[in-house]
């Protein structure tokens, strides 16, 4: 949508293909509905975010940055609020109305919106563009094409890989497409038994080959199959890295060497961990061990605990050893969370992989293989966390694309015209 109206805006006759019934499908589920539509943070905190391909990005952010798509949004009547993390929000709370305002910039600009309507190939006439062919049989004639179709998560949104498939058509290398953003599968049966616990202010950490790759401090919840909530959807983009291994067996590789650990009480050091259970314990000496947790972890987190541990349940307190003690603080500081790999792709907020980069322009988003081809958001082979990100991506990508789709055909016109 801001791909069309920003072409339209440059003086470019723009139809808008959308193969949903309405239009901004995907943008009604964003933010829990609220639609988190960008963050605030500064350049290079923003480029921090983004795990895969952030050089490529340069040119679209710095040239549409936050403040850019906050004035654009406010001229559409769509005021936005920031919140905490730097997140920003429509100051309605309702993802409909930054959908709303598009389409009324749309409607204004003269765009030509054409509903439940599917592009089925590319027609790039000695080697460059010259329309596409509509899956109803129809053949459209033009200048300029850019693909904004998204990546393959939610294909209940209509994101379902039309793009890959158009890209490769016509050359491109498609990456992928892998799950990113998405919930985690643990090796170890205890999870399961905490199903829709959630815990609060810990620290999930992990390491590669001794290497640290991971460690934020936030929410996890446990699910049937393992892991979910911030900690672990951001863990499963950062551990993949700036790789695209595909296939079963090298994603068990990437998986199988990770060590995961959770920190239940990131805001106490070891030594002051162990005082504390040695108070609780001398208070509750003659208590069970499954009963002498609860002041310090959820009852279902502290009944799970003996069997994470290896001390019996029905231990007397007060004939726990130093030794075990310290093991335990020690295992509360660092739960081992081996991971078998990812939920399946359909589960994915996003999705990582897409149309290799270095086969695309970063300064126009024009292919360098078909000229008049040009590509925004999802589909490219970048991907960021949580926090707006994503949606600040898809938002610059598609402005520098029409911009520079709008100029093309500028000059295209000119050099018919003489």
């Amino acid at each position: 949508m801001l791909a069309a109206l920003t072409a339209a805006r440059a003086g470019a006759r723009v139809t808008l293909l959308e193969r949903n019934e309405k239009l901004g499908k995907k943008l009604y589920i964003t933010g829990k509905g609220r639609c988190n539509v960008t963050n605030t943070a500064d350049f290079e905190d923003f480029f921090g975010q983004v795990p895969r391909n952030p050089r490529f990005l340069q040119a679209a952010i710095r040239g549409f940055s936050h403040v850019a798509l906050r004035d654009v949004l406010q001229q559409l009547g769509v005021p936005t609020v920031e919140e905490r993390g730097r997140r920003v929000f429509p100051a309605s709370q309702k993802a409909s109305d930054v959908t709303r305002g598009l389409a009324r910039g749309l409607a204004e600009a003269g765009v030509d919106v054409r509903l439940s309507c599917r592009a089925l190939a590319l027609d790039a006439a000695y080697g460059a563009i010259s329309g596409l062919r509509l899956e109803n049989g129809e053949a459209l004639a033009a200048r300029a094409v850019i693909l904004a179709t998204g990546g393959a998560s939610y294909p209940a949104t209509g994101s379902t890989g039309d793009g890959y498939t158009l890209a490769r058509a016509v050359g491109h290398t498609v990456h992928g497409p892998l799950p990113a953003l998405v919930p985690l599968i643990a090796r170890d049966v205890w999870p399961a038994a905490l199903q829709g616990l959630s815990l609060r202010n810990v620290r999930l950490a992990a390491r590669r080959g001794g290497r640290l790759i991971f460690d934020e401090q936030g929410e996890l919840l446990f699910t049937h199959f393992g892991i979910s909530g911030p900690l672990a959807l951001a863990l499963s983009s950062q551990a993949q890295g700036d790789g695209a291994q595909t296939g079963e067996g090298a994603q068990a590789a990437l998986w199988g060497a990770l060590d995961v650990r959770l920190d239940t009480k990131p805001g106490l050091t070891f030594e002051q961990l162990d005082a504390r259970l040695l108070r609780d314990f001398e208070a509750l000496a003659r208590k069970q061990f499954a009963n002498a947790l609860a002041g310090l972890l959820p009852a279902r987190m502290a009944a799970t605990l003996p069997q994470i541990c290896g001390i019996p349940a029905h231990k007397p307190v007060h004939q726990i050893t130093r030794a075990e003690r310290q093991a335990l603080g020690a295992l509360l500081k660092g739960i081992p969370l081996p991971i078998a790999g990812t939920r399946a792709l359909e589960e994915a907020v996003i999705t990582r992989g897409g149309v290799e980069v270095r086969q695309v322009d970063p300064s126009t988003m024009m292919s360098k293989r078909v000229p008049g081809l040009y590509f925004a958001g999802e589909l490219l082979d970048v991907d960021a966390q949580t926090g707006g990100f994503n949606l600040q991506i898809a938002f610059s990508t598609g402005v520098l694309a029409g911009q520079a789709a709008a100029a093309q055909v500028r000059r295209d016109q000119c050099d018919q015209a003489n």
